[in-house]
C-alpha cells in the first residue's frame, strides 16, 4: 500500500515537467498529448480513486497550459479537443480499474473455497500419528484451482497406522467428487479390524458402488484410481502393502533410497468387479530412522524443458534429511526446479519417518 502511493509521484511529477515545458516552449510546439501517459501508467500501481485523481490532475494541467498559451482566446479547438481526449481516456482508465478490483475479488474468493475444500476434502497430515512422524504436500498444477484428483490420509488402528495414496484417472471436479467418496470409504473402513486385502476390496467394492448410481453408469470401467495402501505397525517389524496400479514407494535408508515394488500388484480400484482380483499383500522392512516417501505420478511424470523425467531415487541419492518438513521442503524446491517452476499434473507426496529412540 505504501509503495502504490510513494509510485503516485512519478505521474504527478510526469504532468508538473510536461506542463512548465508546455508552457514555455515555442508556440508551434504542443506537448500537452503526453499528459496522457500519465493516467495510463497509474492502473499498473493505483485503484480507481488513484487514477481517477491523476486524470482530474492531467486535465486541469491541460486546461492551464491551454490558457496561458492563448490567453487571448481562453482555449483553442485544439487545447478543448486535448481535454475532451483527457477526459474520455481518464474515464474509460476508472471504469478498467473498477471492473479489475471485481475480477479480483471474485478471483479471491474462489482461492478461498478452493482452499477450504482443499482443508475438508485432503486436509494435511498431523506431525505426529502415533509414534510416526509424518508431512505431507499436494502441488497443483493449476494455481488457481489448489485441489485435484491426488489424495492421501492416515487412519489409527489398535496396533498401527494405516496410509493411504491415490490418483483418481481424470481431472475437474468429477476427480474431485471420486477422491472425497474413496478418502470417505478409508477413513471409516481403516479403523475396524480387518485386513489390508479386506480394506482394499471394501474400497474397490466402495468405488465401483458410486459408478453404479443413477447418472454415473455410463462412465463404468472409464473411471478408475490408482492407490497404495500400507499397515505401518507401531512396534516396528515389516510394513504390509497392496498395491494398485500405483507408483511403488520408497524407503530411504541413510541416504539410499531402495524403491519397493509389489510382487502381484492389483488392478486400479474402480475395476474389481471386471477382474475379481486377490489382492495380495506385500511386506518391507521400516527400521527406525527410516524415511517412507509415498507419492503420485505427478511427481515421476514430472518433466523439465527438453522433455526429461523427474528421476526420483537418483535426485533423492544421499539426502539425509531426517524431519519430514525438512525434506519435503527440499523436495518441493528440487521438483520445481526441475520443471521450470509449473508441474503440468496435479502431485502430492507424504513422508513417515519412524524415529529412531
Amino acid at each position: 500500500m505504501r509503495s502504490g502511493r510513494a509510485l503516485v509521484a512519478i505521474p504527478i511529477a510526469w504532468i508538473v515537467v510536461v506542463s512548465v515545458i508546455d508552457v514555455l516552449a515555442a508556440p508551434d510546439i504542443h506537448l500537452g498529448p503526453l499528459l496522457v501517459a500519465a493516467p495510463a501508467i497509474t492502473p499498473s500501481f493505483g485503484g480507481p480513486r488513484t487514477v481517477g485523481l491523476v486524470a482530474a490532475l492531467a486535465v486541469i494541467a491541460q486546461t492551464i497550459i491551454g490558457v496561458l498559451r492563448d490567453p487571448d482566446e481562453l482555449l483553442s479547438a485544439n487545447h478543448q479537443a486535448q481535454v475532451m481526449a483527457l477526459v474520455l481516456v481518464g474515464v474509460s482508465l476508472v471504469l478498467f480499474c473498477v471492473v479489475r478490483e471485481r475480477r479480483a475479488a471474485e478471483l479471491t474468493q474462489v482461492r478461498y473455497v478452493s482452499e477450504t475444500a482443499q482443508r475438508v476434502v485432503l486436509p494435511p497430515l498431523p506431525g505426529r500419528i502415533g509414534p510416526l512422524r509424518a508431512a505431507s504436500l499436494y502441488l497443483a498444477a493449476e494455481a488457481e484451482a489448489r485441489i485435484g484428483g491426488d489424495l492421501y490420509a492416515a487412519a489409527r488402528t489398535t496396533s498401527g497406522t494405516r496410509l493411504i495414496v491415490g490418483d483418481v484417472r481424470g481431472k475437474g471436479m468429477t476427480a474431485v467428487s471420486d477422491a472425497a467418496l474413496l478418502l470417505g470409504a478409508f477413513r471409516v473402513a481403516a479403523h475396524r479390524e480387518a485386513s489390508l486385502g479386506e480394506l482394499v476390496a471394501y474400497l474397490d467394492r466402495s468405488v465401483c458402488w458410486e459408478l453404479m448410481e443413477p447418472g454415473e453408469a455410463g462412465t463404468y470401467g472409464e473411471t478408475f484410481i490408482t492407490a497404495t495402501v500400507l499397515d505401518i505397525p507401531d512396534q516396528g517389524g515389516h510394513v504390509q502393502m497392496v498395491s494398485c496400479g500405483h507408483p511403488p514407494p520408497i524407503v530411504l535408508r541413510q541416504g539410499r533410497p531402495m524403491t519397493m515394488n509389489a510382487s502381484h500388484p492389483a488392478p486400479p480400484l474402480g475395476l474389481g468387479e471386471l477382474t475379481n482380483p486377490g489382492y495380495h499383500v506385500d511386506s518391507f522392512p521400516f527400521v527406525p530412522g527410516d524415511l517412507l516417501l509415498l507419492y503420485t505420478d505427478g511427481v515421476t511424470e514430472a518433466r523439465d524443458s527438453v522433455g526429461t523425467f523427474y528421476p526420483l531415487a537418483e535426485r533423492l541419492t544421499g539426502w539425509t534429511e531426517s524431519d519430514p518438513d525438512a525434506f519435503l521442503g527440499r523436495f518441493r524446491r528440487d521438483l520445481l526446479r526441475h520443471v521450470g517452476g509449473h508441474l503440468d499434473d496435479d502431485a502430492a507426496m507424504i513422508v513417515i519417518e519412524r524415529p529412531a529412540t
